[in-house]
């Protein structure tokens, strides 16, 4: 009698879930002229664009030819791991010595061997358009709790862009799979889980250093959310794990693993450059010229976080005291507030890169939606904004770029810098809560 029970409670159970399911259709039915335009079904469009997508990726992977660029470097560098090198500086592939973290070659180790030692391309583009799939749901899952983009934007997020088809399945680079696991990081962030968010944005990290362009944003998130001493832990947990993933390589040779690794000076090719074409080489290779950039990257993030993150009225520096501590009442971070300080931290760094090639179009190409719709200023209309995304995605499907390209580009990042800072913030500017009392 029991079991009859539990089995009618779970076909009851099953029929409700049905018909609520089905009661939403006719509802989004009934406002198809809504469909697009209002965040609230931002699921349903992204489960028909997610749908749409294995059959645009299965068409790319079977009807457009992969093109080889870094996939046997990568394979080569891990299996000079496999065959027992730790020391960072040995390790070489076709184009270079490997210069990423000690989690890329975990992750490759694995594709190594789950590719016939990277012999199976078709293989490796499948896990790739499978990594595709997982990214688009991960970012669907982030702009589905922050509420804020209309849901025709992404038809241009997934379907219209080349380029990312492209980076992901046909070129096999180790970006998508560095921001997978940054998307990931997010989506604990927003459901709380500071500390396994901070885990998988090391990991992320641990694959390739771009990831640090949001590590400023974070910081300031987990600065206002526990203080400074609160936070201790949650970088711990970040330090910690760039130490056990690198252990081996640290044991062999550690200034060769830190040097290689983490390279922040690292000079890139002039040849490969999209975003600074329209400059003299001689200039981009410069160090002044290098120094320029990460002067200006600082300053406005400095800015940023005093004017428009922190927002307190209270001076910057209270943040490192405990939140219970603090003169104006702790708040709970949004998921808007989360998400646009990640996204604008790491969109400022790629302003200011002093290189980006073509596979860096991963680093922000799924936030852009983000940055133009969720904090408009008002004299940025729809068609404009469509305008920009349109461009950014000419600039980098420009190939080689030009100075034109590049020049566009700037141009495109510039109305997107200036509407993040003229436009609606998601931090509100508060009172001190002593005047309130008064």
């Amino acid at each position: 009698m029991a079991a009859g029970l539990r089995k009618r409670g779970r076909s009851g159970s099953a029929a409700q879930a049905a018909g609520l399911c089905k009661q939403w259709l006719q509802r989004a039915w009934q406002e198809r002229r809504l469909l697009l335009r209002e965040p609230r079904y931002t699921l349903l469009v992204a489960a028909c664009l997610c749908l749409a997508e294995v059959g645009i990726t299965f068409w790319v992977i079977h009807r457009v030819a992969y093109t080889e660029i870094d996939w046997k470097a990568y394979m080569a560098e891990v299996e000079g791991v496999i065959n027992g090198t730790y020391d960072y500086t040995q390790l070489r592939g076709d184009t270079g010595p490997l210069v990423y973290p000690a989690g890329f070659v975990y992750i490759f180790t694995g594709l190594y061997y789950a590719t016939s030692r990277g012999t199976d391309i078709r293989m490796a583009q499948n896990i790739f358009a499978v990594l595709y799939l997982a990214t688009l749901l991960l970012v669907f899952l982030i702009y589905h709790q922050t509420c804020k983009v209309p849901p025709f934007v992404f038809f241009f997020m997934c379907c219209a862009s080349y380029r990312v088809h492209s980076i992901f399945v046909l070129r096999l680079f180790n970006d998508p799979v560095a921001m997978v696991l940054l998307f990931l990081s997010i989506n604990l962030l927003l459901a709380q889980r500071w500390g396994w968010g901070c885990c998988f944005f090391s990991l992320a990290v641990s694959v390739k250093m771009n990831v640090l362009l949001f590590a400023p944003g974070l910081l300031f998130l987990l600065l206002t959310q526990f203080g400074f001493r609160g936070s201790l832990p949650k970088l711990g947990i970040c330090a910690g794990l760039q130490v056990v993933l690198g252990l081996p390589f640290l044991l062999e040779n550690p200034s060769g693993y830190l040097s290689r690794s983490f390279d922040l000076g690292r000079q890139f090719l002039f040849r490969w450059t999209v975003n600074w074409r329209f400059l003299p080489e001689a200039l981009f290779l410069h160090r002044a010229f290098h120094l320029a950039l990460l002067t200006a990257h600082l300053t406005l993030l400095l800015l940023f976080a005093l004017c428009r993150w922190h927002r307190t009225g209270e001076s910057i520096l209270s943040l490192l005291r405990d939140p219970s501590k603090r003169k104006v009442p702790p708040q709970p971070l949004t998921p808007n507030q989360i998400v646009s300080t990640l996204f604008t931290s790491n969109f400022i760094g790629i302003c200011f890169s002093r290189s980006l090639h073509y596979q860096f179009y991963v680093w922000y190409f799924h936030t852009l939606p983000y940055l133009l719709w969720a904090m408009p200023a008002r004299w940025l209309t729809h068609l404009l904004r469509l305008l920009v995304l349109g461009l950014i995605e000419l600039s980098w499907n420009t190939y080689p770029s030009t100075s034109c390209s590049s020049a566009a580009l700037h141009i495109c990042h510039a109305v997107i810098l200036l509407q993040l800072w003229l436009g609606p913030q998601p931090f509100p500017k508060s009172t001190q809560h002593s005047k309130k009392a008064h």
